[in-house]
Parts: C-alpha cells; structure tokens; sequence
C-alpha cells in the first residue's frame, strides 16, 4: 500500500468517527421526537454525505489521484443523492 494511501486511511479513521457519532445524534433526536422513519432516514442520509462531502473537500488537494479519495468521495455524493431521493419520494 502506498504511504498516501496509509496517511488518507489514517485521516479517515481520526474524522469520519466523528462525522458518523454526530449524524446518528441527529438521527437518534428525530427518532425520539417522532419524525417519520421515512423523513429521518432522509435526512440522517443527507446529512451524512454533505459531511462526508466536506471531510472530501478539506483534502482534494493532498489525496484527489488516489483511488480510495475518490471511492469515498463517491461514497458521500451516494449518500447525498439517496437523501434527496428519499425525501422527494415521500411527496
């Protein structure tokens, strides 16, 4: 593996924890007040991948030709786009 790829693994492992705790405190206090399961996971989902989408950002420049950059940033817009489905299929 190549030391890029071990610095960006580490990077992950050290932020995307954090990303995770906080989109599932978000999750969980829509679940608690009783926001449809449908409009939270919708939300939960969007707003997942808008901060893995930042998380993506803050690094373009360092990591943008590696392959596992991009597998994440696909990961994230994944996330994004299933959100916004979710949320106008509930119309």
């Amino acid at each position: 593996m190549k030391e890029e790829d071990r610095v960006f693994l580490r990077y992950l492992m050290f932020t995307v924890p954090h990303a995770t705790v906080l989109a599932g405190a978000l999750l969980g206090v829509m679940l608690v007040l009783r926001v449809k399961p449908e409009v939270a996971a919708g939300v939960f989902s969007l707003f997942y991948g808008v901060l893995l989408s930042i998380l993506a950002a803050i690094v373009r420049d360092h990591f943008s030709k590696s392959y596992l950059y991009k597998a994440f940033v696909g990961i994230g817009v994944l996330l994004l786009v299933g959100g916004i489905a979710i949320l106008f299929s509930l119309r």
